[in-house]
């Protein structure tokens, strides 16, 4: 099998994973006081300070990772951003809540995710992208 690291491929690949974080950056923005309340009641500190890092971390990481940018970093970034989110507002809900199966469904999904962001943050970004872009030419 060859490799498609030079293909279109990857770049693929990081539109479809930054659209879920891009798209629930912005979401939480209008509803910013609502997450605040949501994130209340997972028990975080300082609410606020935690969705504008959430908001931050999807927005930026997301386009990061569209674009290529930082690609290996980001990944990491995002990658442990979604360890305290699956496990406080989905995990954990899922084995107490009404909920359940809907956050079961989202554990997997981000779990899916995360496998996904592994791959970024060991193999890059691909040929398209301004990671490659920026890279010494041989």
């Amino acid at each position: 099998m060859s490799n498609s690291s030079g293909s279109t491929v990857p770049l693929v690949g990081r539109i479809l994973m930054s659209l879920i974080f891009i798209g629930a950056g912005i979401q939480k923005i209008p509803a910013f006081s609502m997450m605040t309340g949501y994130v209340k009641s997972a028990g975080l500190p300082l609410p606020s300070v935690a969705l504008a890092i959430a908001i931050a971390i999807e927005l930026l990481g997301g386009l990061a990772i569209l674009t290529g940018f930082w690609t290996k970093f980001t990944a990491w970034i995002v990658f442990l951003y979604l360890i305290p989110t699956t496990l406080f507002f989905h995990l954990l809900p899922a084995l107490h809540g009404m909920d359940a199966m809907n956050n079961a469904v989202n554990v997997e999904k981000n779990l899916a995710i995360m496998g996904g962001l592994l791959f970024l943050a060991t193999h890059g970004a691909g040929k398209y992208s301004i990671d490659s872009a920026r890279a010494p030419k041989a």
